[in-house]
């Protein structure tokens, strides 16, 4: 049995709009479909896809971080010091 909403679960647009290489968005973090079909989603499907956004913007923090951290290169010692 389905539960009964009582508020209408928002959009999560940030107002950015714009598309990464793989189309989600860079503000929310939907996919395209997502965007898409947002008003036709029943309310437990856009929870699922509330909580998948979270997830991807975390993945997208974490890769943002590593890739903007020096390199850690740990020389070889010398055999002679």
């Amino acid at each position: 049995m389905q539960q009964l909403e009582i508020f209408e679960i928002q959009s999560p647009c940030v107002g950015v709009c714009q598309s990464d290489t793989n189309g989600n968005c860079l503000g929310c973090y939907r996919t395209r479909d997502e965007r898409l079909y947002w008003i036709q989603l029943e309310s437990d499907v856009k929870r699922k896809i509330i909580k998948a956004c979270a997830a991807r913007k975390r993945r997208a923090e974490t890769a943002k971080r590593k890739k903007n951290e020096p390199e850690q290169v740990n020389p070889q010692q010398s055999l002679w010091d």
